[in-house]
């Protein structure tokens, strides 16, 4: 198996981990107890290490939606879900130098997670980040560099009428092994997209002063500079 194959294996780990987890949240839960679920998620998937930190799943809700912090200094809450939440997941496996990346932001309605919000709010974030997704598959190209992508990113933000959360501007960074040896989506960024083996796209964006959004893929081109997740 290729790097790269490798990196699909375990990205398609993380969204399984993701979906289960969404089913086992209810309103009694925290933050603490829904990144504990989530790592048990994922060891029973055969996952036990995580490449960001000791942050295996990064959990923001409620108070904190709109939060952005690295993983460094991150410590769950202990606030409930309740019955209107907005959770957002961002789990990081690991296995040897190989990394997963996948974020999903979860709404809450009547004490469970649904797929099929009815707040206008969680409808338009969600409908943004898709949006997002979207036409980054058709606007991207293996020349571009990071800072286009960056600018790209951060004006159609704006343009859907919502702003971008992320502590350092960015909104991806390449899939390395070491941490420091990432490339961030951000302003300046010279190196081009095609010239990273795959990189993740992750807005953070908010529209109100109470809700913070977020759908993480990586993403790599193929043999004809098509962009697809992996």
């Amino acid at each position: 198996m290729d790097l790269l194959q490798a990196h699909r294996a375990i990205q398609g780990i993380a969204r399984q981990v993701l979906a289960e987890l969404a089913l086992q949240i209810d309103a009694q839960d925290t933050e603490a107890s829904i990144a504990a679920k989530a790592t048990a998620i994922m060891a029973s998937h055969g996952i036990r290490h995580t490449w960001y930190y000791e942050c295996p799943a990064f959990v923001l809700l409620g108070s904190r939606s709109q939060v952005s912090i690295s993983g460094r200094d991150y410590r769950p809450s202990d606030e409930k879900v309740g019955e209107i939440n907005l959770i957002t997941v961002d789990v990081s496996p690991a296995l040897g130098e190989v990394w997963g990346d996948c974020a999903r932001s979860f709404c809450v309605e009547n004490g469970r997670v649904t797929a099929q919000a009815t707040l206008p709010i969680f409808q338009q974030g969600l409908q943004a980040e898709l949006q997002l997704h979207s036409e980054l598959i058709e606007i991207a190209r293996p020349d571009m560099r990071g800072g286009e992508l960056f600018a790209w990113a951060n004006a159609r933000i704006q343009e859907l009428g919502f702003r971008n959360l992320d502590f350092l501007g960015n909104v991806g960074h390449s899939i390395a092994t070491r941490r420091e040896n990432r490339f961030f989506i951000e302003q300046g960024q010279q190196k081009r997209l095609g010239d990273m083996l795959c990189f993740t796209f992750e807005p953070h964006i908010a529209a109100d002063e109470r809700w913070g959004f977020k759908h993480e893929e990586i993403y790599a081109f193929d043999a004809d500079g098509r962009l697809s997740p992996i």
